[in-house]
């Protein structure tokens, strides 16, 4: 009989792509989600999945969901993650990222989960200058934003539970994901709705922050590979090798879009420069040759094939993602 995997998060960008696959392998999923703003609403009929709606920070609904279900692992990939969000309103971040997680950890603990998987990003390191070598598994914490100090705080909560109390955990910190079905708040999903809609595109300072990026679908297989072969307390660094400035892409995307879409407008006259986010890290990149070695993972979609997929699916979801997004 396949395993019982508690995810929080289960509706998010990342989230629902980890739910869709482990659904594939087989678990039974019980998606722990408290629905919001950038949650995908979307209904899924399988006798593998239960969808329970409640917030993971409110310790007593966690523990009589963990007490009816009993789940065999837990992946925590609830969190609020917008940077933009994080400087105007850390308290949510703290409550999310951090309160979250102790309560995940804490009923975990108590109902003997098995394994406890903690998804987590590559700024909490902080930022590289250019020609500085990728985070490597010694790198050293330096978050610089609030919501990476959230989740840096989380990883270190992860650690700890599993110091303290022997709980089995594994972390993983990855790069910026990308894909079908990411809220349009995020740099590649604006750029797209914005040349759908030929509105002003906008680019923080120069555009010369650089970003790893990778498909949503190879980060979602990653991570069920590690919960399925750790063996061990273990951190893994999840990236693409691929990295590209912020206005690379966007030029990237307007030229490919214009091609797509057969346009003779010229998207690239879109482009707006604004004025820059505060404490905007210059760069991030990592180095993923750990998880190549230890797991035989390796992220296996082109980057122009991957935003291929990603133009095309907002092209053709356009109006019904207006609906539920209220863009």
């Amino acid at each position: 009989m396949k395993k019982k995997v508690l995810i929080s998060g289960g509706s998010g960008f990342i989230g629902s792509c980890i739910v869709k696959q482990l659904i594939k392998k087989k678990y039974n999923v019980i998606n722990v989600d408290k629905l919001s703003y950038a949650s995908q609403k979307r209904v899924i009929k399988n006798k593998l999945y239960k969808f329970i709606k409640s917030d993971i920070s409110h310790r007593i609904r966690l523990e009589k969901i963990f007490a009816k279900y009993k789940p065999d692992f837990v992946i925590n990939c609830a969190a609020e993650s917008h940077v933009d969000n994080s400087i105007k309103n850390p308290n949510i971040f703290i409550t999310s990222n951090v309160i979250g997680t102790l309560s995940m950890l804490q009923v975990s603990l108590k109902y003997n989960v098995k394994k406890f998987l903690h998804i987590s990003t590559d700024e909490v390191f902080g930022e590289l200058s250019f020609g500085k070598k990728k985070f490597t598994l010694k790198s050293s914490y330096n978050p610089k934003s609030p919501y990476s100090a959230s989740k840096a705080s989380s990883d270190h909560l992860v650690r700890s539970f599993g110091n303290t109390y022997g709980l089995k955990y594994i972390i993983t910190n990855c790069s910026n994901n990308y894909g079908p079905f990411q809220y349009p708040e995020k740099l590649i999903p604006v750029i797209i709705n914005c040349c759908i809609k030929k509105k002003s595109i906008p680019v923080y300072g120069k555009g010369i922050n650089v970003r790893d990026w990778i498909y949503v679908e190879d980060h979602s297989e990653a991570v069920i590979k590690a919960l399925e072969k750790s063996k061990k307390n273990e951190t893994y660094l999840i990236g693409s090798d691929f990295e590209m400035s912020n206005l690379d892409i966007v030029k990237l995307i307007c030229k490919k879009f214009k091609k797509m879409t057969k346009s003779k407008f010229d998207y690239l006259s879109l482009i707006s420069y604004v004025k820059d986010r505060k404490g905007h890290d210059l760069r991030y990149a990592i180095d993923n040759s750990y998880i190549k070695k230890k797991l035989n993972w390796h992220p296996k979609t082109n980057f122009n094939k991957g935003i291929e997929k990603t133009i095309s699916f907002y092209i053709k979801n356009f109006s019904k993602l207006n609906k539920i997004y209220n863009h």
